[in-house]
C-alpha cells in the first residue's frame, strides 16, 4: 500500500492552488517494475507527464492523454488515484503558483518515436528507487517508491 505523505502548500490560500492530473507510466520487464520519467520543458527537471483537466475526459483519461502528448506512450489506467503530490508550477505569465498533482498508474502498451512533444523532452525508463531519487517532490518520490501494480489493493 502506498503511504501518502502530508501535503504542504505553504504560503497559499486554498483557492490559489490548482490541480493537474499526472501519469505514472510503467512497464514490467524481467519481473522488475520500470517507471518512465520525462524532463520538463523549462527547467529540464525529471517529472512524470501531467496536465490540466480536459473537458469531456476523466482525470485518469486526462493523465493517459498527457502521457501520449508528453512522453509518446499509449496505455491503460484503471482509473484509481494512487495519491496526490504538491509542487510549484512555473509559467511565463504568472510566475510560480502551487499545484496538486493527482497521479494515476498507466500501464504502457506502446511507445512511439513521433509524438506531439518529441524533441522537447528527454524520456528515461528507470527503477522505482532511481525514479524516487530523480524527482524533486517528496510526496511524488514516496508514491513512486511504494508503487507496485502486482500487489492487491
Amino acid at each position: 500500500m502506498i503511504k501518502q505523505l502530508p501535503i504542504s502548500v505553504s504560503g497559499s490560500r486554498k483557492y490559489d492552488v490548482r490541480s493537474q492530473f499526472a501519469a505514472l507510466c510503467y512497464r514490467i520487464r524481467k519481473d522488475k517494475i520500470q517507471i518512465l520519467l520525462i524532463t520538463s520543458r523549462g527547467t529540464r527537471r525529471w517529472i512524470v507527464p501531467k496536465g490540466w483537466p480536459m473537458h469531456g475526459l476523466t482525470p485518469a483519461q486526462t493523465a493517459a492523454q498527457e502521457a501520449w502528448e508528453e512522453a509518446g506512450v499509449r496505455g491503460q489506467s484503471d482509473g484509481r488515484c494512487l495519491g496526490i503530490y504538491s509542487y510549484s508550477k512555473e509559467t511565463d505569465e504568472n510566475g510560480h503558483f502551487p499545484c496538486l498533482g493527482m497521479i494515476f498508474a498507466v500501464e504502457v502498451s506502446s511507445i512511439a518515436d513521433e509524438y506531439p512533444e518529441a524533441g522537447e523532452r528527454e524520456r528515461r525508463w528507470v527503477s522505482r528507487k532511481k525514479a524516487a531519487k530523480m524527482v524533486d517532490e517528496p510526496e511524488l518520490a514516496r508514491i513512486l517508491l511504494d508503487f507496485d501494480p502486482r500487489r492487491p489493493i
